[in-house]
């Protein structure tokens, strides 16, 4: 393990220059700093500070999330994990990031020089530039809904969309619907494609045919049911499976204004079961995902790695929440063809054709 007179040594300065920097000292220049940051994590050191704390000082990581009211998808999942780590004595820094914010930072870097031991990271997509970092650092870290290679450092947590698809697919399948429509969350978005392809795969078991069409990727908020739930309706959908909560709350409010009523022309429903769900009209039937389980488990994995277990994908298991915005099919014709540009077979033609593969050879 690298020390710090190994770091004074590769940079020809004084140990306590050094120091200042590993410390975030003043009297030395923010560019001389980030040398000697950069240096430290490239020989492979740790930190005494880090030590010192028996590894209790953590970071949640924060992007493309809300999480700061009840409401909010992000709330329970950091209060779980705050809970949790209050426990066993840890400081929790919450640290909302940007794009910008990485690419200006490192993140091995802004960890140590932040006394940092281990980081969750929450709202992150597979194109963010710490994504390509996480590959080899030697910081403990848990990716929510996200999942490094090949890293024994680096954990995932999330909850199994396969089963929870299955569980509305199969909820759908006993009221009579056929012509289920996915609306997706966002593209590049690693549960997005994992919810894509347990509604292929769901669609299949259930001998439904899969229209490429009804299977559609768009962003996790509301707004996104205008550009694609007129498609579903033209197409004859009895049914609106969606991404998440919001994006349903967008497609009962779509459904109604092109004078379609929930449920009894068209069943609707969402992922995550946030506190909207039961206030949307009608209230909203969800697959639940434990949140507060969630941050707590991050938590745990996290502790689990900081003392050498490494993890690697960890699911909770989801749960169907039934209220009132499905009911018995009410089959419709379709009204004409209509052509989504951002169908699973435009958007991931990969994806797509992998499931035809898989398809073809059950």
């Amino acid at each position: 393990m690298a020390t710090i007179k190994d770091i004074a040594n590769k940079l020809g300065i004084s140990v306590s220059t050094v120091s200042k920097g590993l410390n975030g000292a003043k009297d030395i220049s923010a560019a001389l700093r980030q040398e000697v940051l950069e240096t430290a994590v490239e020989m492979g050191y740790t930190g005494r500070k880090t030590q010192r704390k028996s590894q209790k000082r953590l970071c949640i990581f924060i992007e493309n999330m809300d999480y700061e009211s009840t409401s909010q998808f992000g709330y329970d999942i950091v209060l779980g994990f705050r809970q949790a780590a209050y426990k066993e004595q840890c400081e929790v820094v919450i640290q909302p990031v940007s794009h910008e914010f990485q690419v200006n930072e490192k993140f091995d870097t802004y960890m140590l020089g932040n006394g940092f031991s281990g980081a969750f990271l929450l709202g992150f997509s597979l194109e963010d530039p710490w994504m390509e970092q996480l590959k080899t650092t030697s910081f403990c870290t848990v990716l929510l809904d996200n999942f490094i290679e090949k890293n024994p450092n680096v954990g995932y947590i999330g909850t199994d969309s396969e089963e929870g698809i299955a569980l509305a697919i199969e909820h759908l399948t006993r009221l009579g619907h056929e012509k289920i429509a996915f609306l997706d969350g966002s593209r590049g978005s690693m549960v997005s494609d994992l919810r894509m392809i347990a509604y292929l795969d769901s669609m299949t078991r259930h001998r439904l045919p899969v229209d490429p069409n009804l299977a559609v990727y768009g962003y996790f908020v509301a707004e996104a049911a205008h550009y694609h739930v007129p498609t579903f309706l033209d197409l004859g959908a009895t049914a609106i499976l969606c991404g998440n909560d919001l994006i349903a709350s967008g497609v009962i409010e779509e459904c109604t204004r092109k004078g379609f009523k929930v449920p009894e022309d068209v069943s609707v429903i969402g992922f995550d079961d946030l506190p909207i769900a039961e206030h949307l009209d009608p209230p909203l039937t969800s697959v639940k995902q434990d949140r507060l389980e969630l941050g707590k488990c991050g938590f745990y994995i996290l502790r689990a790695m900081t003392e050498r277990i490494s993890l690697s994908k960890n699911l909770l298991r989801p749960s169907l929440t039934v209220r009132s915005s499905t009911a018995i099919a009410k089959p419709r014709l379709a009204k004409r063809h209509s052509s989504e540009k951002d169908s699973v077979r435009n958007i991931n033609p990969e994806l797509f054709s992998q499931y035809q593969q898989h398809r073809t050879i059950r």
